[in-house]
């Protein structure tokens, strides 16, 4: 197994704005989309991982392709395939990113079936930093046309037996925060340093 180690958080992350989320018009557009209790009522990945610092290296990986990136906020569902499917219905390049709270993540395309991804990151508690930067990368090179090769993951045969307890709660934690009407809102990431201590 893989441990990975992570410093206290550098940064925060509040999401501001809110307002509806409309279909996007520029080509050249990553929308990321988070989960309904992503930064909000939970601020760390299930293995401790910041939130702040997940976002800053998806961001940074979409930024480095020169793509824009959006992100919207999905309350009306937890379910990573709808959320990352909303993403790419909404982006203007069809390419989307979907994140829960916990960590698990995938890259969606349009005209996909809403089960089917560009590429998919289940092992939320084998992710890192590195690889959601990789994600964002990617993401934005499908936004410019590319295939590019698939992002490397971890992988760890006991991660699902050791970590599912907990996945489990995060989930249900998740779930509650879901609003069924709710439509997607436009956020606006708002990153401080943290406080040191």
């Amino acid at each position: 197994m893989t441990e990975v180690a992570y410093e206290a958080p550098r940064w925060t992350l509040a999401f501001t704005g809110e307002t509806p989320a409309e279909p996007g018009k520029r080509s050249d557009e990553v929308v990321l989309a988070i989960s309904p209790a992503f930064a909000d009522f939970f601020s760390q990945t299930i293995i401790g991982v910041s939130h702040a610092e997940v976002i800053r290296q998806i961001l940074a990986g979409i930024e480095e392709q020169e793509v824009t990136a959006r992100c919207i906020r999905v309350r009306h569902s937890s379910d990573l395939a709808v959320v990352a499917h909303t993403a790419a219905k909404l982006s203007g390049s069809g390419i989307g990113i979907g994140i829960l709270s916990r960590g698990t993540s995938m890259i969606h395309q349009r005209d996909l079936p809403r089960l089917s991804s560009l590429e998919l990151f289940p092992q939320s508690p084998l992710m890192t930093l590195d690889t959601y930067r990789s994600i964002g990368s990617n993401a934005a090179q499908y936004a410019k046309g590319q295939s590019p090769q698939p992002v490397p993951t971890l992988n760890d045969q006991m991660a699902r037996p050791r970590w599912q307890a907990k996945a489990a709660l995060l989930h249900l934690k998740e779930t509650e925060q879901i609003r069924k009407q709710a439509r997607p809102v436009e956020v606006v990431p708002q990153f401080a340093e943290a406080p040191a201590g």
